[in-house]
């Protein structure tokens, strides 16, 4: 009887309005019964409550294509070998709903583009045309990468996958020109149902739309190629074609026993991949479709990265952190710039491979490589935060100079190096991440000598202060420093000390919007029955960037609580509302309170708006509150702590300001934040005059 508490506890959370993330939690795993199966795939793709979209189907067939469309159903529903009358049935729904699919989205249906496949298990379930046409919407919306055709960006993404884990295999089917659009096209277009049995699919869709990961399917796909990885080798000598062969169908040899080892394989090679592999491509591959240059130049990005790119946001942060999971990604970080840039400033953390040896003295190159590979087995013996398996090389963020850096990543993957790596940006990134901070964080930094702050001087020099209405926050804000971040919890603990018991500085001198330092603007703070969130009438709009003083700030500015956006909670799937068109950018944070308690966030930038995220946890996060950009008239930073951000909300008052609000964060990316978010109030604010 105990067994089978969860069922009861799963019926009893279906009763209830459940997410995802209850689910998982109750099911963990386990198969699902049939009776509870189509309500536990509604919750998960978020459909539950959706309206009877169908009912819009003015049941006209009358598409260019429909004769081609009706005899794929008939030949699909053929091989089903169900009986006649079953038969007319599901041909007449597939029809029906793939036709109004295509009406409804403007699309063309394609022969073997996977929609047929990818509906027949659903029928399955026994819903009712419109249940059924809203699951096939969600999964498509959700879960099938967008670009699945011959030579799309979902397969150079997951080529870059299959070369990280296994370059030895990826260099075997390079060599064969065996692109990975050439066998898995239906793995992805489909979610595997085109090369499995029913049963098999069934139970690997209970799985995957529990863990709610839309990447899953690269990574079962590599476990596919790494279980017949040996096979696959001893095909040296076979034609392209009797390989592609082999490979296409070998999803066809799951069996229903090996779908939860087969998941939970996924999963760990996951694990063992850069984070930053899902945030870089999230909106590349499962955002909207859209053909303007910027994307373009995106998907040029991905068709000609030389491996798996990883961002200095993970990288600084991967160095800082503690591993409770054994097998979680630790990187070896290897600097591959010339011995005087070195020598100029780097990471404490890092190797330095010079990559002019490899053509100026390739014996000496041979040699710094294996002094590498020995200080990096040293380094994971050790368990030092300095040590990890996965190699992350670094250039200096030149592309002149990078080709080199490139040379020598090139030759590791020659070697069938696993876990090889490039940082996004260089060492330039590395040195921009830590802004102010970089003294505190980089060895042997010579202001003079290093590249990246001769190429900063220039630029200063050479720009001069024309739209004088934009403010400049690159000097004022910057990031924390990596020794602050290996001691995260003394860190909080000081920048709590200083929010709540902070020491008096005196006050700091607010900047113009012409940048030329004005007198002290008054602040007045109101009372929660005061704020209205309006601006006054006539009154000219105002924005000001400036440093905050070490004064404490009156608390009736800041709200104990974020408001809840109407009635009730708004509860969001992040991995969804990242995709949303119009967020211009998102950043990771923590938002800080008065009461001492930090959250963590993330900060959302739409053309009009300020939105705050705050995690719950499994994907899902709640909008804590929505800030018009307009009414943002002040962004300060503390002196001492200059990641440290206070945006505050209100509108001109006399000759002074009245603060109806605010709010506070602990950002990364500072710099980056401050100056997007400043130079877009500035835009809204030139609009509304």
């Amino acid at each position: 009887m105990e067994e089978n508490m969860w069922i009861i506890e799963l019926e009893s959370a279906l009763l209830d309005d459940c997410n995802v993330n209850d689910i998982y939690g109750i099911c963990q795993g386990k198969a699902l019964p049939e009776a509870l199966r189509p309500d536990v795939w509604q919750v998960c793709l978020d459909v539950r409550h959706k309206s009877d979209q169908m009912s819009l189907f003015n049941e006209i067939y009358d598409l260019p294509f429909q004769s081609q469309l009706r005899e794929d159903c008939q030949r699909h529903v053929d091989r089903m070998g169900n009986d006649e009358e079953d038969k007319v049935s599901v041909v007449s729904d597939l029809e029906s709903i793939i036709t109004f699919y295509c009406k409804n989205r403007n699309l063309q249906y394609e022969p073997d583009n996977g929609w047929i496949e990818l509906l027949l298990p659903l029928f399955a379930l026994k819903l009712n045309r419109s249940d059924t046409f809203n699951l096939f919407e969600s999964i498509r919306d959700t879960y099938i990468p967008k670009g699945c055709r011959p030579k799309g960006n979902v397969f150079h993404v997951f080529r870059l996958l299959l070369l990280y884990h296994d370059p030895e295999l990826c260099t075997l089917l390079d060599t064969k020109k065996i692109t990975p659009d050439l066998y898995s096209l239906t793995w992805f277009q489909s979610l595997f149902a085109s090369c499995s049995s029913l049963s098999v699919i069934i139970a690997m869709w209970d799985l995957y739309f529990q863990n709610a990961d839309p990447f899953m399917v690269f990574f079962l796909a590599l476990i596919i190629l790494i279980n017949g990885r040996e096979q696959i080798l001893q095909m040296r000598s076979s034609s392209k074609e009797e390989i592609i062969k082999f490979l296409g169908l070998m999803p066809c040899a799951l069996e229903f026993d090996d779908v939860p080892d087969f998941c939970s394989l996924a999963q760990y090679y996951a694990l063992k991949t850069p984070t930053s592999f899902k945030t870089d491509y999230l909106k590349a591959l499962y955002g909207k479709q859209n053909d303007t240059p910027r994307s373009q130049e995106e998907a040029n990005k991905v068709s000609q990265a030389l491996c798996l790119p990883v961002s200095v946001y993970e990288l600084v942060e991967n160095s800082a952190t503690e591993f409770p999971v054994p097998d979680a990604v630790r990187f070896f970080l290897v600097d591959c710039r010339p011995a005087e840039q070195y020598n100029a400033g780097h990471l404490s953390t890092a190797f330095h491979l010079d990559c002019n040896l490899m053509l100026q003295e390739p014996v000496a190159f041979a040699t710094a490589v294996q002094g590498l590979l020995t200080a990096q087995r040293q380094a994971i013996e050790a368990n030092s935060n300095a040590g990890g398996e996965h190699l992350c090389f670094m250039g200096s963020g030149r592309v002149e100079e990078d080709q080199y850096t490139h040379m020598v990543v090139a030759s590791f993957l020659q070697k069938n190096t696993h876990y090889v790596s490039l940082l996004t940006g260089g060492y330039a990134s590395i040195h921009d991440y830590f802004g102010d901070h970089m003294a505190d964080c980089l060895e042997d930094h010579n202001v003079r000598k290093c590249l990246v702050c001769q190429q900063h001087n220039v630029q200063q020099t050479k720009s001069t202060p024309l739209k004088t209405s934009t403010p400049s926050s690159t000097d004022l804000f910057s990031k924390f420093s990596a020794a602050m971040k290996s001691k995260s919890a003394e860190v909080k603990g000081k920048l709590l000390d200083i929010i709540v018991n902070p020491s008096a500085n005196g006050g700091a001198t607010a900047s113009g919007s012409n940048g030329v330092p004005s007198a002290p603007v008054q602040e007045r703070h109101v009372s929660a029955k005061e704020r209205n969130g309006k601006r006054y009438r006539n009154v000219a709009p105002v924005f000001s960037i400036d440093d905050e003083n070490e004064d404490a700030l009156d608390g009736a500015g800041e709200r104990d609580e974020p408001p809840l956006t109407g009635d009730g909670k708004e509860i969001v799937n992040l991995n969804q509302y990242f995709k949303t068109a119009d967020i211009i950018n998102a950043f990771k944070c923590q938002e800080v309170h008065m009461s001492g308690y930090m959250y963590d966030s993330h900060l959302i930038i739409t053309p009009g708006q300020l939105v705050v995220l705050r995690e719950l946890g499994r994907g899902q996060a709640q909008i804590m509150v929505r800030r018009p950009l307009a009414s943002i008239v002040k962004i300060t930073a503390k002196k001492r702590h200059r990641d440290l951000i206070t945006f505050k909300y209100g509108f001109p008052d006399g000759d002074g300001l009245l603060i109806t609000d605010m709010d506070r964060f602990l950002i990364p990316n500072a710099a980056e934040v401050t100056a997007l978010i400043s130079r877009l109030i500035v835009q809204v604010l030139d609009d509304a005059k």
